[in-house]
């Protein structure tokens, strides 16, 4: 059996078991929101360290778990290396420090199948890459019998086709799955590259105020479509084909509207956890459920 060994244990989030179900213990339950669904097939959860979003990322998981119990997380991962198309770990397996996370083999050779055109199966697309790796410890401790599918999603016009048949194949089997996009938001500050409205407390406010909220806004209409142009031109998702192929997923399988279970800033982060004012950068990281 092919298994992924992590890759960013100890820098993203801890690499023995006892830490790793300490900083979990340690994460506050998200906040009571309005318009949640009854049973969520999807969601869309943050990739940084867990310091700056783990918490984000396990409210939406959190929010799943108190409604259903899915066997299956379809993890669509955003791309930060160079991936020419969609790629699935198809088979084996990715170790963490809580243990081996199996693959659907089944869901995946289903979904490999009617997405040949536009997918493969290439396990050496995950290497490095984070953005599925840091979600897999939070899925083992909530969902522990629970499989993953892994997919790494370029933000191409192809995210959306991907997602749509991920979704159909889910409802067509009657598969007991869940889709999660990891993305984070607007990475602003000259570290970045991208200043836009200069620096200080106006500019953070543009990033929560306008830019973000752009995004979010397309993830609560569950406009797939509108996703990968939008973080194309306004730099406000690293993973715009991971959300897109999950809000496409999502719609296939019933959904009609999308909940922000919660945001937050890594400026936020700074501040509250930190005691820093004086911090020149700020990604935003959002939790949504579908």
């Amino acid at each position: 059996m092919m298994v992924r060994e992590p890759v960013v244990a100890g820098r993203f989030y801890p690499m023995d078991r006892e830490s790793c179900l300490r900083d979990i213990a340690e994460m506050k339950p998200p906040a009571d929101v309005a318009g949640l669904p009854d049973r969520p097939v999807a969601g869309i959860v943050p990739h940084a360290g867990w310091m700056f979003s783990g918490e984000t990322a396990l409210a939406v998981l959190t929010v799943i778990k108190d409604r259903r119990t899915p066997k299956t997380f379809v993890l669509f991962g955003a791309t930060h290396r160079l991936v020419g198309t969609n790629a699935m770990f198809a088979s084996g397996g990715w170790e963490t420090p809580l243990g081996i996370a199996e693959v659907d083999e089944r869901l995946g050779r289903e979904v490999l199948g009617r997405a040949a055109d536009i997918l493969i199966d290439n396990p050496h697309a995950h290497e490095g890459e984070h953005s599925i790796e840091v979600q897999v410890p939070l899925i083992q401790h909530l969902f522990p019998e629970a499989r993953i599918l892994p997919i790494a999603v370029p933000g191409d016009e192809t995210a959306v086709a991907l997602g749509r048949i991920v979704g159909r194949t889910i409802s067509d089997l009657e598969a007991d799955a869940v889709c999660l996009g990891s993305t984070d938001l607007t990475h602003y500050g000259s570290m970045y590259g991208f200043t836009p409205k200069g620096s200080g407390a106006d500019a953070v406010r543009w990033v929560r105020d306008e830019n973000d909220r752009r995004m979010l806004d397309l993830m609560v209409r569950l406009d797939a479509e509108g996703a990968v142009s939008e973080a194309a031109s306004r730099r406000n998702a690293c993973g715009a084909g991971a959300v897109a192929a999950t809000m496409a997923a999502a719609r296939e399988m019933g959904a009609q509207r999308g909940c922000v279970v919660q945001y937050t800033t890594s400026f936020d982060v700074m501040r509250d956890k930190l005691g820093r004012t004086d911090y020149d950068a700020t990604v935003g990281y959002a939790g949504v459920v579908f």
